[in-house]
Parts: C-alpha cells; sequence; structure tokens
C-alpha cells in the first residue's frame, strides 16, 4: 500500500514538471512533424513550420559519425539538384558546442543548410536516440520516412524513392505545334 502511494506521488510529481506533449514528442511516419525551430549556422531561423508547401529532409548527424559523414555527400548532390523544385533540407549536428568550428569546417564542403542542437529554440523531435537518422516530411507537414543505416541507408537512390513522389510536378511547358513554311498559296 504504501508503496502504491509512493508511486502515485512520482508519477505526479513528474507529470507535474514536465508539460504535456514537450520532450517527449516523437517523429512519427505518417504523423504532423513536431515543431523544430533552430538557428542556422550561418544565423538565418529554420522554421519548420513556416516550410509548409516545401518537402523537408531533416537530417541528425554529427562529425566523428562515419555512417553520418558517408551519407553527406549524397544529401548534398539531391539538395542541389532539387532544391530549386521545392525541396528544402536542415543537417543539425549533434556535435558539442566546443565542436562548433569542426562542423562548420564539415560543412564547407556542403550547400545545404546546418546547424547545432545546442541551438535549437524549439525542438520537439527531441534528442536522437542513435546517428545518422534523416526524416522526411511532405508538403503538408506530414512525416513520411524515416531512414537510418539499419533500415534504409540515405543514398540518392533511396532519397528519390521517398521524396520524388512528394515533390510538386513540374509544369508542363507547351510547345507551339511546328509551322510548315513551305505551304502553298
Amino acid at each position: 500500500m504504501r508503496l502504491t502511494l509512493l508511486a502515485v506521488a512520482l508519477l505526479g510529481v513528474i507529470m507535474t514538471i514536465v508539460p504535456a506533449g514537450s520532450a517527449f514528442a516523437v517523429a512519427e511516419v505518417g504523423q504532423p512533424a513536431p515543431a523544430l525551430v533552430v538557428k542556422e549556422l550561418n544565423g538565418q531561423t529554420f522554421d519548420l513550420s513556416a516550410l509548409r508547401g516545401k518537402v523537408v529532409v531533416i537530417n541528425f548527424w554529427a562529425t566523428w559519425c562515419q555512417p553520418c559523414r558517408a551519407e553527406m555527400p549524397a544529401l548534398d548532390a539531391f539538395y542541389r539538384h532539387y532544391h530549386g523544385q521545392g525541396l528544402e533540407m536542415i543537417g543539425l549536428s549533434a556535435d558539442r558546442p566546443h565542436e562548433r568550428s569542426d562542423v562548420s569546417k564539415v560543412m564547407q564542403s556542403f550547400i545545404y543548410p546546418a546547424a547545432m542542437l545546442d541551438d535549437v529554440n524549439v525542438d520537439d523531435f527531441g534528442d536522437p536516440s542513435s546517428l545518422p537518422v534523416t526524416f522526411i516530411v511532405d508538403r503538408k507537414g506530414v512525416v513520411r520516412a524515416k531512414l537510418t543505416p539499419d533500415e534504409t541507408l540515405v543514398t540518392e537512390q533511396s532519397l528519390s524513392a521517398a521524396i520524388l513522389p512528394l515533390l510538386p510536378p513540374k509544369p508542363v511547358t507547351q510547345t507551339s505545334p511546328v509551322q510548315n513554311s513551305t505551304a502553298s498559296p
């Protein structure tokens, strides 16, 4: 009886300290993406909710993580190719604040935006349980894929399969019919 009362009291304290929906939000495929607002390395603000209408790739990585570093060229190539077609991307480094210069040095080889997890203002994704992990968010703000090395490696092919169906269709350009210049009067 005493143990039960202690457990109930402890649960009450935890529920009072931790607001509902905070820090325990998990990005789940098929569910609305958690909130994410972070200051990028270049000083601009990345706000996931402001990117509705675009497909967004969120990649959690670290400089010391070899699988993370191995997938970065594919992420960069994909971003370069599809950024103009409605794709946005952010690389969130899990490195410690004193390793910011290492993160900046690595990102000099890539053009997609990056930020430090320690610079996050709102992070309902929470800290990743493993690295790397990549989330694909559709134009309506719903998580459509989660890519991890033990399930789906990040390659240009896996990114194409997950993202291309989500991008807006390319506008069809109409060509004028060829005119016959040898027509008789």
